[in-house]
């Protein structure tokens, strides 16, 4: 069901797996306020978006790249619809940290889903020249545990 997410999460995996476990990239991004709100605002708007069925509003959300690998707005809200429930019908949504992974900002997200199970979203964010925040992906796992 998510076969056409894993083109999206597959380089990140392979990346990620070849990263040793403790790494200065890690640390948190250095960003400042005015950023980390807009990261926020950009993936709120596009849960909003998914929450009314607006794909050509969600789609604006993501990045070139992002848009580019799907062509049109219907066969992103399509994807989302099928293998992404809880990004598509959260009941509730929290923030968490932003991180940095080989050099990109991540913003994680706890969200329930429609079901009432929790999961936690890796959104992968990229800096445009033109100074917005897109979403370049975005990745669902089990919620990190409490304070590990």
């Amino acid at each position: 069901m998510r076969r056409i997410a894993l083109i999206l999460v597959v380089p990140w995996l392979l990346a990620l797996a070849a990263v040793p476990a403790a790494r200065a990239d890690d640390a948190p991004p250095a960003l400042p306020a005015p950023d980390r709100a807009a990261i926020r605002a950009v993936i709120g708007a596009q849960i909003d978006a998914f929450r009314h069925d607006d794909g050509v509003r969600a789609f604006g959300y993501a990045s070139p790249g992002i848009r580019a690998q799907f062509g049109n707005a219907a066969a992103f809200l399509d994807m989302v619809r099928r293998g992404y429930a809880p990004v598509y019908r959260p009941r509730a949504y929290v923030f968490g940290p932003l991180t940095r992974t080989d050099g990109q900002i991540v913003q994680h997200v706890v969200l329930t889903g429609p079901d009432g199970v929790a999961e936690e979203a890796l959104y992968f964010m990229e800096h445009e020249k033109d100074g917005t925040w897109r979403i370049d992906g975005c990745m669902l796992t089990a919620p990190a545990a409490v304070g590990a």
